[in-house]
């Protein structure tokens, strides 16, 4: 995206099919934080303006002299008063671009980094948002996060509570996909190549360069590499919330889903024989030993349960 056409947009010169371009590329959680950066800066330019000294033919002539040193030989062109107007604000740029380009190094490198290992860790934001960090998770979020609300998910699982805020919607960016809220509850978990959304309370807006959707309480979708077509789900069971509850609730689950979880949970490699593949079970589970609920399944589906070094087959007995 050109600078100069969001400058326009800034001043309202654009055209609806301008518009149209800027809203598309604004679609891209980058790039909506890249506006605004672009925005704050020329508003403070706009201040300072008002109170600068300096010369603005001057800076103008400068520009030009500049612009001259560049070609064999020197162009001269009639131009109108709108595309002087313009040149104007180049030169202006020229001026500011060494502290523009601080400012972006800057800005980017002002993110906390926070990162789970061996445990699930229970995280308040500075701006009163509530975190349940699943282990094995990556997350960063801006320093100025009351102003700000921006975090990325770099994998790993998070539980969001997120306080309300509707002038500083709650932003979470996963590769090529973002979320947008404002105040609601909701999980993520993010592999690094998909993501998989489920929404407990209030709206969520997952976005695409290419898509958006909207879901609501008791909707899901997964999203991500090798996902064209975004279709929302409604969200089957609790088992997602194993690491907050510290309970396995299965209310007529896949017993596929349930032993991915444990397997996920514990650090296990249960697999299941081609006979008990298609079984489905009702149990609470607690998250204590992995042979108890083993053996809880067993009793409840009639299986029998094989150890061979790390692996753990279940069948039907």
């Amino acid at each position: 995206m050109n600078d100069d056409l969001l400058i326009k947009f800034l001043l309202k010169e654009t055209s609806e099919a301008e518009d149209r371009e800027i809203q598309e590329w604004m679609a891209n959680i980058d790039n909506v934080r890249y506006f605004h950066q672009l925005e704050k800066i020329w508003n403070e330019s706009a201040l300072l303006a008002q109170k600068s000294e300096v010369d603005e033919e001057l800076a103008w002539q400068k520009f030009k002299q500049r612009a001259d040193q560049k070609v064999n030989r020197p162009i001269v062109r009639k131009i109108g008063p709108k595309y002087y107007f313009w040149l104007r604000i180049a030169a202006v740029f020229v001026l500011i671009a060494g502290a523009w380009t601080a400012y972006q190094l800057l800005y980017h490198s002002r993110y906390t980094d926070f990162a789970t290992h061996l445990q699930v860790v229970n995280k308040e934001l500075p701006d009163g948002t509530k975190l349940v960090v699943n282990k094995n998770t990556e997350i960063s979020y801006a320093d100025d996060f009351e102003q700000h609300r921006n975090m990325q998910l770099k994998k790993g699982e998070v539980f969001f509570e997120v306080a309300h805020d509707k002038v500083h919607p709650f932003m979470i960016k996963m590769g090529k996909v973002s979320v947008e809220v404002v105040g609601t509850s909701f999980n993520i978990k993010y592999d690094g190549e998909t993501a998989e959304v489920i929404v407990e309370s209030g709206i969520v807006k997952v976005t695409s360069a290419h898509q958006e959707i909207q879901l609501v309480k008791g909707e899901s979708i997964s999203v991500g590499k090798g996902i064209d077509n975004w279709v929302k789900q409604p969200t089957e069971n609790d088992l997602y919330n194993y690491y907050r509850t510290k309970l396995f609730i299965a209310n007529n689950t896949p017993l596929t889903k349930l032993v991915e979880v444990l397997n996920e949970a514990y650090g296990a490699h249960v697999v299941l024989a081609e006979d008990a593949k298609g079984l489905k079970i009702f149990t609470t589970l607690p998250f204590n030993s992995l042979d108890k609920n083993l053996q809880n399944i067993c009793e409840v589906l009639d299986l029998k349960m094989v150890r061979n070094q790390t692996e753990i087959l279940l069948s039907k007995k």
